[in-house]
């Protein structure tokens, strides 16, 4: 009768065990999802709207079809773009992808 209870306990630790270390990996592969997909998606999606909120008349800005130009009128949700040429482009104010520096 001892040798049976010694054979449940042992199962009962294997079983406990498994599912500590299936938790175990779950939790690190959870931080590693984090750490490598959501966490430089909002770093890119703040530094998306600093640079939205950043613009200014004037300013020389690529658009993300690459269409290069200066802003000359800021609207709620567009821009006005004066491009090489005299031309004049009206854009989405999330096309624009970054300042043009130097």
């Amino acid at each position: 009768m001892i040798t049976i209870l010694a054979q449940a306990d042992d199962a009962t630790t294997s079983t406990g065990s498994t599912w500590a270390t299936l938790l175990l990996y779950a939790v690190v592969l959870g931080g590693l999802f984090y750490f490598l997909m959501v966490r430089p998606q909002r770093r890119r999606l703040r530094d998306q709207q600093q640079l939205l909120s950043g613009l200014a008349l004037n300013d020389e800005v690529i658009t993300i079809g690459g269409i290069y130009g200066h802003i000359e009128f800021i609207g709620e949700g567009h821009v006005i773009l004066r491009v090489e040429g005299g031309g004049k482009l009206r854009v989405a104010r999330q096309a624009i992808a970054r300042k043009v520096t130097g």
